[in-house]
C-alpha cells in the first residue's frame, strides 16, 4: 500500500530548504563583518559570491520544489514570499561588499563595522525566526524574535541616519559625497531586508497559530 507521503511528496523538506536559505543570509553578514577587518591587500569577495551561489541554488530547489509537491507544509504563497525576502539578503549584502571594496580608498575611515554587526544580528534572529516554522508555530517566541529584530533595525536606523547627519554637515568632496551615500543606502536596504523576512515569517504564523 502506497502512503500519501509517497504519492504527495514530503511537504516539509521545505523547512529544511529555508533554514539553509537563513543560515545563508547570517554567513554572508559574517563574512561582511571579517571584510570590514581585514587589511585592503588582503580582502576577498571570495565568501560573498559562494554565499550568493548558496543563495541562488536554494532559491531555485524552492521553487522547483513547490512545482514537484503537491502537499506543502505552509500555503505555496507563504513559502514563495519567505524564498524571496530569504534570498534577497545575501544579493545585498555582496552589492555592498563589491561597491565597499572598489570605494574604500576613495571614502577615507568611514568605519561600518559596528552597522555590520548589527546587520550580522538581524540575520540571526532571523534565523532563529525561520527555525520556529518547524517547531510548531509559537506565536509568543516569534512574538519576541521579531520584536528583536525590529529593535535591532530601528537601532540600526539611528546609527545609518547618523553617518547621514555627518556627510551632510562635513562632506566636501562631492564624488566621496556620493560613494558614501550609496554604500549607507545599500547597508541600509541588507537589514530592511532582514525586517521584510521577518515579516514573513511573523505573518505565515499569526496564519497558521
Amino acid at each position: 500500500m502506497f502512503s500519501l507521503q509517497t504519492i504527495f511528496g514530503k511537504g516539509d523538506k521545505f523547512y529544511g530548504l529555508l533554514e539553509a536559505s537563513a543560515e545563508s543570509a547570517r554567513t554572508s553578514a559574517g563574512a561582511l563583518i571579517e571584510l570590514l577587518n581585514t587589511s585592503a591587500p588582503e580582502r576577498s569577495l571570495e565568501k560573498f559570491k559562494q554565499a550568493r551561489i548558496t543563495e541562488k541554488a536554494l532559491f531555485a530547489e524552492i521553487s522547483q520544489e513547490l512545482v514537484n509537491t503537491f502537499v506543502t507544509v505552509l500555503e505555496r504563497e507563504d513559502i514563495e514570499a519567505l524564498n524571496s525576502a530569504l534570498y534577497k539578503i545575501p544579493k545585498s549584502i555582496e552589492k555592498f561588499a563589491e561597491r565597499y571594496t572598489l570605494a574604500m580608498a576613495r571614502i577615507g575611515d568611514v568605519d561600518f563595522s559596528s552597522r555590520a554587526a548589527m546587520l550580522e544580528q538581524a540575520c540571526a534572529v532571523l534565523e532563529q525566526m525561520v527555525g520556529v516554522l518547524r517547531q510548531g508555530m509559537d506565536l509568543d517566541k516569534i512574538k519576541k524574535l521579531n520584536d528583536q529584530l525590529q529593535t535591532i533595525e530601528a537601532e540600526a536606523d539611528r546609527q545609518i541616519l547618523e553617518m547621514y547627519r555627518d556627510v551632510y554637515e562635513h562632506e566636501t568632496d562631492a564624488i566621496r559625497y556620493l560613494v558614501k551615500m550609496d554604500l549607507f543606502e545599500i547597508l541600509e536596504k541588507a537589514i530592511d531586508r532582514c525586517r521584510d523576512a521577518g515579516n514573513v515569517v511573523y505573518h505565515i504564523i499569526l496564519k497558521n497559530s
